[in-house]
């Protein structure tokens, strides 16, 4: 009932004269996301490891490469508004990780860490990527971090957002019980007030607008979120700190300062931990960090970016 099932054409589309686009950059100017003029942003798909990935990509190739991982329960949307702010600088790649927005979903329901990382590896070899910085935020900070440990050759930086090998069980509950409560309903006022209460630091306006490409609307009427609801938490091995003084790439640690997830001392354990770590912490914002302050965000990693690449 609920397969996602997609064209599987590898044609690149533009999405730069849609709706789309246009009300994203309402959504910046409003909330003082700086941008070029002039992007380039096209919708992909590919296949790699027997199954269909969607993905956006923005800015010019020839540009230093940024691979972007989505949270769990996200989307490649979800980082839109950083990849249009760096598309001016960057090649941008943003995943739809498998059963999330417009991806295929497992057939054998695997979810697992490691499937996760190996697409991300099978990803990048696929799309051409050389030695990209990859950012990856809760989930896909796991997934960043895990990736650097089996492949210490494949990124030449790394930027692991509000996540680390020490988070908090209580907030990881709230993120669980908030998805379960908020698979399907009818009512899209009342689904945009559920976020807003989970997460207060995004406006409603900018909420609101993201709906459109992080929903599906059924044959009954019902709305659905865009991930696979048979997807079940799979008991992965947790990385400890020990784990992650192997990675040896400069890392940036990224906490929103009201993060329920990544607390205060357990980041500064981990960026300890790190051979070449650094931390910062974003205010006026929680564990969501680049939707809930973006501007924030982007003035925190955009110059660590640009010393990693050379810019």
């Amino acid at each position: 009932m609920f397969l996602n099932r997609f064209a599987d054409g590898v044609d690149a589309v533009d999405l730069t004269g849609t709706e789309e686009f246009a009300s994203l950059l309402q959504s910046a100017d409003e909330l003082g996301v700086t941008h070029a003029d002039t992007v380039r942003y096209v919708s992909r798909n590919t296949v790699v490891r027997g199954q269909r990935f969607h993905f956006s990509e923005w800015g010019v190739p020839g540009r230093p490469q940024l691979l972007l991982l989505h949270g769990g329960n996200q989307s490649a949307h979800s980082w839109d508004l950083v990849s249009l702010h760096l598309a001016d600088r960057f090649h941008v790649f943003a995943l739809d990780q498998r059963g999330h927005g417009d991806s295929e979903w497992s057939r054998e329901l695997d979810y697992s860490l490691d499937a996760m990382v190996a697409d991300a590896e099978a990803f990048v070899a696929a799309v051409g990527l050389d030695r990209p910085v990859v950012l990856g935020h809760s989930m896909g900070g796991r997934v960043t971090l895990t990736l650097a440990l089996r492949r210490p050759d494949l990124a030449r930086a790394l930027v692991v957002v509000d996540v680390g090998p020490e988070v908090s069980e209580a907030g990881a509950r709230t993120i669980l019980d908030f998805v379960a409560r908020n698979l399907e309903f009818d009512d899209l006022d009342q689904f945009v007030d559920n976020v807003v209460r989970y997460d207060p630091f995004r406006s409603r306006e900018h909420i609101t607008r993201t709906l459109r490409y992080n929903l599906l609307q059924r044959a009954d009427g019902r709305w659905i979120s865009k991930v696979d609801h048979r997807r079940i938490p799979h008991p992965n091995r947790a990385l400890t700190l020990d784990d992650v003084r192997a990675i040896e790439v400069p890392v940036l640690v990224v906490r929103g300062a009201e993060s329920n997830i990544l607390e205060a001392d357990a980041a500064v354990r981990f960026a300890d931990a790190l051979p070449s770590g650094r931390l910062v912490t974003v205010d006026r914002t929680g564990h969501n960090v680049h939707s809930g302050n973006t501007t924030g965000f982007l003035a925190a990693v955009a110059p660590f970016l640009e010393a990693v690449t050379g810019d």
